[in-house]
């Protein structure tokens, strides 16, 4: 208690957070995952100093990737730290290919807590006894830093999934949070050039998406949401939610009998397409993101299962992206751009969503895009050498002055999620083929006939709207027009020119909306 009091004084949080982050530097250190020797070339000379200092005392024997190195110290630290590590593991584009395939690697895997534990807590937030809820309960199948998922039956018959929050873990993932929040301040303050990457953007999308994680009725809610976007796709399914049996710190969810796509053998026993399964994969992701604008942030393959009949699962919804109508259409386009070369395009769309700034060229950009994408424009994933591509765009993003955007960080992360899952399955995968359809339904729904139509409908309900709203304008500005009444002629002379005025003017107004109003209809 006394040491929970000491924290509120800023001087002794920050003290603290110190300590964590020195902790931090130790674990990374023991695990040869600081300033790791394959990148001593790059590193400044104090880094490479630190970084003799730090093998003094790391375990020998570790991974020969630095990125699996880095995994396991993150496992180490704890739930934010693994998430803070999953995330980085999409930004190949910063940390290098090899580095993040061994960051890939990344599991969040614990000890489960005991039964007893899990029993209560189901009892405190859902009201009953367990035996009630019930029929059976069975020993944990799966347990993670944040929560752990048990098998159990209803009384009436249903077989489901419920999942558990680890006790004590809000206040574990807050001390975490404001620790990696102080890490972010110092890298931006120690290295400048740190900061056209936002680190601190970067760990407030880590940790909104984590405290997000820590109420289980969200997580209920996005299922159910994800459910209903899943209906854009091909082959693509989300467990129920059990309402009656969720709260904040439980959830209950349909149990799907399903192999999961880490096991690679059991696919092949039970005979599953393999190619179409990464094409399914490719297809629910872009289907749910651009028809519905939301989408499962955290497709790993321990995530991911298929049934017996070829059918697609996902599960574990804490971690959700969503997309806003213009970022779809942007997304689209520039999709669309390198689907069908037409480079400009993609370039435009860039622009227009304001991710390249307005001083530079467009056709600069449009050049350096078709330098990327044309060489591996229709092939494989088993043709295309990754680390090439990614070198690549880290090059232009850093000539053409391209800030991370924190609301893409996830659908960043997911598409390359997703990529790796693919290439696992079928190194035959083709990213562009399995894209095209989805990219074209939705294209062809939001920006050709059908699309301007449903423009022109949201058009004509913001005019409708401003012309429901010209009388009340007129009579605030007569209001006005009254108070400046007074006994003087040249008051009443004063107030009839401001209500003229205010006639004029509204009359132009809505002149100028109806003229907005006939052009959108015309175009």
């Amino acid at each position: 208690m006394r040491w929970r009091a000491l924290n509120t004084f800023p001087v002794f949080a920050t003290i603290s957070h110190l300590a964590r982050l020195a902790r931090a530097a130790w674990t990374l250190a023991r695990h040869d995952a600081m300033f790791p020797a394959e990148y001593q070339a790059v590193f400044p000379a104090p880094a490479r100093w630190l970084g003799r200092f730090a093998r003094l005392i790391a375990i020998r024997g570790r991974a020969a990737n630095p990125g699996e190195r880095l995994a396991r110290a993150l496992e180490a630290l704890g739930p934010a730290y693994v998430k803070f590590g999953q995330v980085l593991a999409t930004r190949a584009d910063v940390v290098g290919a090899e580095f993040a395939r061994g960051l890939s690697r990344l599991q969040d895997r614990m000890e489960p807590f005991p039964d007893a534990e899990a029993r209560a807590v189901i009892e405190a937030e859902l009201g009953a006894p367990v035996e009630q809820l019930f029929a059976e309960l069975g020993p944990s199948v799966a347990a993670a830093s944040i929560a752990q998922v048990h098998k159990a039956a209803t009384p009436d018959g249903r077989v489901v999934a419920v999942k558990i929050l680890r006790p004590g873990i809000h206040q574990r993932i807050a001390r975490d949070i404001a620790a990696l929040r102080l890490g972010a301040r110092l890298a931006e303050g120690l290295f400048p050039q740190s900061r056209r990457m936002e680190p601190r953007a970067f760990v407030e999308t880590v940790s909104r998406s984590l405290v997000l994680e820590l109420d289980l009725r969200l997580e209920a809610a996005s299922a159910s949401e994800l459910a209903e976007a899943a209906l854009a796709a091909e082959n693509f399914s989300v467990p129920e939610v059990d309402w009656a049996r969720t709260a904040k710190r439980v959830l209950t969810l349909q149990w799907v009998d399903a192999i999961a796509l880490t096991d690679i053998d059991a696919l092949e026993a039970a005979g599953v397409d393999r190619v179409k399964l990464a094409r399914d994969i490719t297809d629910a992701f872009l289907s749910t993101a651009l028809e519905r604008g939301v989408f499962h942030a955290d497709m790993h393959a321990g995530n991911l299962f298929v049934g017996r009949d070829g059918r697609l699962w996902a599960v574990d919804f804490g971690i959700m992206g969503r997309l806003g109508l213009e970022e779809r259409r942007y997304l689209a386009l520039i999709l669309n751009g390198f689907l069908t070369r037409d480079y400009d395009g993609a370039a435009e769309a860039h622009f227009q969503a304001g991710y390249v700034p307005g001083r530079h060229s467009r056709a600069d950009f449009a050049s350096a895009l078709r330098a990327v994408a044309e060489p591996i424009f229709g092939k494989s994933a088993s043709e295309v050498a990754m680390s090439r591509v990614l070198l690549q765009l880290f090059e232009i993003t850093d000539l053409f002055d391209m800030h991370l955007q924190p609301q893409l960080v996830l659908l960043q992360k997911t598409m390359v999620q997703a990529e790796g899952v693919c290439r696992m399955l079928s190194q035959d995968h083709n990213m562009w083929e399995a894209s095209a359809p989805a990219v074209t339904r939705f294209m062809r729904r939001e920006l050709g006939p059908e699309g301007k139509v449903r423009d022109i409908v949201r058009d004509l309900e913001t005019l409708r709207a401003s012309v429901m709203a010209l009388p009340a304008t007129l009579e605030r500005l007569t209001e006005a027009a009254e108070r400046l009444k007074s006994d003087a002629p040249e008051a009443g002379a004063r107030r009839d020119w401001v209500l003229v005025l205010a006639i004029a003017s509204t009359t132009l107004l809505a002149a100028a909306i109806g003229a907005w109003a006939w052009a959108s209809l015309a175009s």
